[in-house]
């Protein structure tokens, strides 16, 4: 395992994708929008008033644009950036409603690769006849002006460095790994890294929504993209249409409590894993117990750590590695069949499968070459929250809290926590309730095995909202909108199609 993000699971023709937080996870303070002030707005107008140029983008049914913002929002008339956005126009019948901005997460998913690839042909279709389905990619994300930190090359190196460190020796090689990377990415991208904020993002969300002719946004934002909609909502409340937020994150919590709080949740994911694996006569873990399954797991991490087993290619597969297949299975209990498999054929000394879910997870293509999502990941979690850990010695404080938190990931999870403390911007956001005073019904959905987003973080951001209604799935993986309940989806679509949100406190199962 390298690093952790939160990135909501969605089916495609490509299969199904999981991906997680990093050891920096995600909060920042976000001002009112009325603490802008008037001269701001003044200078922000030539923004608000710029026409979007929509073109043919090369996949049927897509229109694609590019829109400007303020680089940097403290001094609008100090540079642009560029920021992609794609749209599928609403298919009718029925009166259309507005435009539906949706993002899956990370922080550096791509909302236009989720939206061309999901949402505006995978959502229900009455959501889809009502709404022009619309994303943009993020600062620092994708298309819009992208972070970069390594070469494919080295970005192979940094995802094999050991993140469960025995001796000295060990734990230098893996805090060196991670200055690395934070030099890397201020070499390449080191004007942009101080301004891919999520509160940067937000306001970037709220350009958009006028460009588009939008009184109000209406969102559907899933993991890390529930923090995102969390953050407009408290920065234009005024301006909330219809807002769910699919796997919610709670904005209060510091970065520890929430690299702690995660690593729990996958001791949850693992536990159902588990459970189920120990029923079928092939699990690879046993078929007696869960205490036994873990157990197992745990001989497999430490047999890899002391000899990694061949691949097929040049990379071989050791603890690090394999640990981040394991993590990637986690989010959906669609991928636990594969997991099994991947598990037995590591056991045997073959490797390919658990490789193919870690390359999964970090967007590593088959010419080795990565996405930058790993990049943006931490360039936008460092930057919102200041870092769980700045020091080995404070991670081997803290080891105790996280392995009982999860004996099996917890001495990975807590020293991949020390990523953003060797991070070259100064963190600009804090941990802070979020409650976006006046805002209009807003639905917090969460479901209570997720690993990523624990189910506490929902049922505290719908608490903090002035006007947030739980919708809770009793069930296992990472969100709950298009995964499988009728209840959990009918309910949502009711409140984007009617505007009725459900009762605060329902449950779907």
């Amino acid at each position: 395992m390298n690093t952790r993000r939160l990135f909501t699971v969605f089916a495609t023709a490509l299969g199904t994708a999981g991906l997680l937080v990093s050891g920096c996870s995600s909060g920042g303070s976000a001002p009112r929008a009325s603490a802008t002030g008037s001269a701001a707005a003044e200078e922000l107008k030539p923004y608000y008033g710029q026409k979007l140029r929509w073109r043919d983008c090369g996949v049927e049914g897509f229109q694609c644009t590019t829109m400007k913002a303020p680089l940097d929002y403290a001094k609008p008339d100090g540079g642009d950036i560029d920021l992609a956005v794609s749209r599928k126009k609403a298919t009718g019948p029925g009166k259309r409603i507005g435009s539906l901005l949706v993002n899956p997460g990370g922080p550096g998913g791509s909302a236009i690769g989720y939206l061309q690839g999901y949402a505006a042909i995978g959502y229900p279709a009455p959501v889809r006849a009502r709404y022009d389905m619309v994303a943009i990619d993020p600062r620092g994300v994708a298309r819009s002006e992208p972070v970069t930190c390594l070469t494919g090359k080295e970005m192979d190196a940094y995802t094999q460095v050991d993140q469960t460190p025995d001796d000295d020796a060990e734990v230098a090689k893996l805090n060196e790994a991670f200055r690395t990377f934070a030099t890397g990415c201020e070499k390449r991208s080191g004007k942009i890294l101080p301004h891919v904020s999520t509160v940067e993002t937000a306001r970037d969300m709220d350009i958009l929504r006028a460009l588009l002719g939008d009184e109000k946004l209406h969102y559907l934002g899933a993991s890390y993209g529930t923090f995102l909609g969390a953050t407009y909502a408290d920065l234009f409340p005024a301006r909330v249409g219809r807002l769910v937020l699919d796997g919610a994150m709670d904005p209060s919590l510091s970065a520890i409590d929430i690299n702690r709080d995660q690593t729990a949740g996958f001791e949850t994911a693992f536990q159902s894993f588990a459970a189920d694996c120990v029923k079928e006569k092939d699990c690879p873990l046993g078929t007696t117990s869960t205490a036994d399954a873990a157990t197992a797991l745990k001989k497999l991490f430490a047999d890899l750590d002391a000899e990694p087993v061949p691949t097929g290619e040049s990379r071989e597969l050791g603890e690090s590695l394999a640990t981040t297949g394991v993590i990637a299975a986690m989010y959906d209990e669609g991928a636990w069949p594969q997991l099994r498999r991947a598990l037995a054929e590591a056991k045997r000394g073959e490797g390919s499968g658990l490789l193919a879910l870690a390359d999964s997870y970090y967007e590593r293509e088959p010419d080795g070459s990565y996405a930058n999502l790993m990049f943006a990941n931490a360039a936008v979690n460092c930057l919102d929250l200041a870092p769980a850990f700045t020091r080995p010695e404070d991670v081997e404080k803290a080891l105790p809290a996280f392995e009982k938190a999860s004996p099996v990931f917890g001495k990975g999870f807590a020293w991949a926590a020390l990523n953003c403390g060797s991070w070259p911007v100064e963190a600009t956001g804090t941990p802070h309730r979020t409650e976006a005073e006046g805002a209009a019904p807003i639905v917090v959905v969460g479901t209570t095995r997720d690993p990523a987003t624990p189910y506490t973080w929902a049922r505290s951001l719908a608490e903090q909202l002035s006007s947030g209604r739980l919708l809770t799935y009793e069930g296992d993986g990472h969100t709950a909108y298009g995964r499988g309940s009728d209840c959990v989806d009918t309910a949502i679509n009711t409140y984007l199609l009617e505007g009725t949100p459900p009762e605060d406190g329902k449950k779907c199962s």
